[in-house]
């Protein structure tokens, strides 16, 4: 037995698992990449052991252990990240938050809820919604993913529009930093003491710390909600829909915009052949969400938006997570990903057409579409689709294309790169092309000063 394993083992007991079993389940994350590799039969190594503590303390001394013998520290919540943020090495240790779970403290009175870290999204959402509250984040991922992932990832749900996206709805958080120590944000609705130290940890993907425990600024639960939807002569008159809501003011929970080739995949019975669907739900106390409602049908048919039936969005919302695991998709032939990026209103058609057209380069595309899942007063995200079937032994080749193509398309335009899946190992060679070389610069001093011998989830987010 290593050292660093007798000593987590002399300190932590049976919060350490060695067996094969465990080892698999918690060595890496759901990048397709990752998948596929293993499918084909190359699979990462194992990592050396996972630790799963049960308190901040705990987790503070699993920190010092790895660190005083120089082993490196991978972060992982629920596993449900699709960027490689997880892919631990065969001398490397897992640090999973499953064992920070829970409800720690509601605080009705000033609208706060406080949960470990490892708690799932849908454990937390069921927990304040039972006392009339909600979060009001709802990724597609909400049943698989840690609310502590959502903090480090910098994650979004699909009613961002109205609510926020995580750094929006996070009121403070505690983590362990690289050496041990426990860090505290100030609890308090705003600051002006210097630097917000929370965005350190926010999308730090594990490399600045472990999240431990996370308290959001919670939402009375809407009294009435309708849904709604309509569709357009193609997607750009879409796009100009969705951006004369948000000018005009209105904020739709859901403000969702679906290519042609989208459309006829999820409303092939009330969508025509070739049109854009646009759907919306709107919430608020009261007769607000009618009267959002009624404006923003308005504007929609004013700019030759066709109502659809309600029974549409209705389909949306029961089937919007149900979606075929990589597997299955690799049996049939194919490889398939997604990949989500940002920019402002005058180019997002452009960044529309480039990053198909980058996607129709690459020998055996089968289908390449998109959606817009997050909408902004100065923009939105395109969320891409892209399906590949390729030879065998060119589906790694193909897969790294695609993805090559979009990130190229992005920078090319000065888009985003990332809207909510964070960087991981997918992005970070790209990372420049958003925050420019003085900020990787930056970056890596961070990381420098925090963590000097690159010991938290080392070859993540910050390019080599």
């Amino acid at each position: 037995m290593s050292k660093v394993l007798t000593a987590l083992t002399a300190a932590l007991g049976d919060a350490v698992a060695t067996d094969e079993a465990t080892l698999t389940a918690h060595g890496r994350d759901y990048w397709a990449r990752s998948e596929l590799l293993d499918w084909l039969g190359e699979p990462h190594p194992l990592p050396l052991a996972v630790v799963t503590p049960k308190s901040s303390a705990e987790v503070a001394e699993a920190v010092r252990i790895c660190r005083a013998h120089d082993t490196a520290v991978v972060t992982r919540g629920g596993g449900s990240g699709v960027c490689g943020g997880v892919l631990a090495g065969r001398d490397q240790v897992v640090l999973s938050t499953r064992g920070l779970t829970g409800l720690v403290k509601l605080d009705e009175h000033n609208l706060l809820a406080t949960f470990g870290a490892g708690t799932m999204g849908i454990d937390a959402e069921n927990a304040v919604a039972a006392e009339g509250f909600t979060i009001g984040n709802w990724p597609q991922s909400i049943a698989l993913s840690t609310v502590g992932g959502w903090v480090a990832t910098r994650a979004s749900g699909q009613y961002s529009t109205a609510y926020g996206n995580t750094e929006d709805l996070l009121y403070d958080l505690e983590a362990v930093l690289p050496d041990g120590s426990l860090f505290r944000s100030r609890a308090t609705p705003r600051a002006a003491a210097g630097p917000d130290l929370r965005q350190l940890l926010l999308g730090s993907e594990g490399t600045l710390g472990v999240i431990t425990e996370v308290t959001f600024s919670l939402r009375l639960k809407a009294e009435n909600a309708v849904r709604q939807a309509f569709h357009f002569a193609d997607f750009a008159a879409g796009i100009e829909a969705m951006r004369e809501v948000l000018r005009q003011g209105w904020r739709p929970p859901v403000v969702r915009l679906y290519d042609a080739r989208e459309s006829r995949r999820h409303f092939r019975e009330t969508c025509p052949e070739g049109r854009a669907m646009l759907i919306f739900l709107h919430e608020g106390p009261g007769a607000q969400a009618e009267v959002e409602a009624q404006a923003v049908a308005e504007l929609c048919a004013a700019r030759g938006g066709e109502a659809a039936d309600k029974q549409t969005v209705d389909d949306w919302f029961a089937h919007r997570n149900t979606v075929p695991s990589w597997r299955e998709l690799f049996e049939q032939g194919l490889v398939v990903d997604t990949i989500e990026v940002a920019t402002d209103w005058k180019r997002l058609n452009s960044l529309y057409e480039a990053t198909l057209a980058r996607f129709e380069a690459v020998p055996g595309l089968v289908a390449a579409s998109a959606h817009s899942s997050h909408a902004y007063r100065s923009g939105a995200n395109l969320y891409f689709t892209f399906a590949l079937a390729p030879e065998r032994e060119s589906m790694v080749a193909a897969y790294d294309a695609c993805w090559r193509g979009a990130m190229q398309a992005a920078a090319e335009l000065g888009a985003g790169i990332a809207h909510h899946h964070g960087i991981g190992r997918v992005r970070r060679d790209w990372l420049a092309t958003e925050i420019g070389d003085a900020g990787v610069d930056l970056l890596r001093s961070v990381k420098q000063a925090l963590d000097p011998n690159d010991l938290m989830n080392p070859g993540v987010l910050i390019p080599r």
